[in-house]
């Protein structure tokens, strides 16, 4: 950031005080601009066996398949941006959502939360954001050529804790996405 969205002065970096981080501070009219993670909320869509995987249209990791997720928009809930992006990527609509991963990405500055949802019916098709979108079977995962860790984890609970029918609430440490990125490749 160099310039100040209020008076469009230029910003400093410095410890504003009273705080302890470093914060973009406008000189002039002493805004202090704050810089805090994105959210990045979306579905894992089941459908009997199968699960809904959109192949991205979009960089980053465009052709890699992924669950469909998005960044949250001021003004809605988690499961309506979870929903949304879903219908965006997948024009899949969803309903029993519930909380199921949630993964904390300080390096980048992002937290994921994925929500087990079935799909409402079988009308879902290419959103403006993929090249494909289709339902696999555990068997038929695409695992080298899943766009992000956050997804295969997230793939990889779900599988696991299907065959004891308990979900819970996952929220996993950065080493496990290490570990699952280190194991698929």
């Amino acid at each position: 950031m160099k310039f100040c969205s209020q008076c469009g002065s230029p910003v400093t970096l410095r410890i504003p005080e009273g705080d302890n981080r470093l914060r973009h501070v406008c000189e002039h009219c002493h805004t202090i601009h704050y810089q805090n993670p994105r959210i990045i909320a979306g579905c894992l869509p089941v459908w009997g066996q199968r699960i809904l995987l959109c192949r991205r249209a979009i960089e980053p990791r465009r052709g890699y398949w992924t669950l469909p997720a998005g960044f949250m928009e001021n003004g809605e809930t988690l499961e309506q941006a979870a929903a949304r992006e879903t219908h965006e990527e997948a024009c899949a609509r969803v309903r029993d959502l519930s909380l199921y991963t949630l993964f904390d990405l300080p390096h980048i500055n992002q937290v994921y939360l994925f929500f087990r949802a079935e799909l409402v019916d079988l009308n879902f098709a290419i959103g403006a954001e993929s090249l494909e979108v289709q339902l696999f079977e555990e068997s038929e995962i695409p695992w080298s050529e899943l766009a992000f860790p956050t997804v295969g984890r997230t793939l990889e609970c779900y599988f696991a804790d299907r065959r004891q029918h308990i979900y819970p609430v996952r929220n996993e440490p950065l080493e496990a996405l290490r570990a699952h990125h280190k194991k698929v490749l």
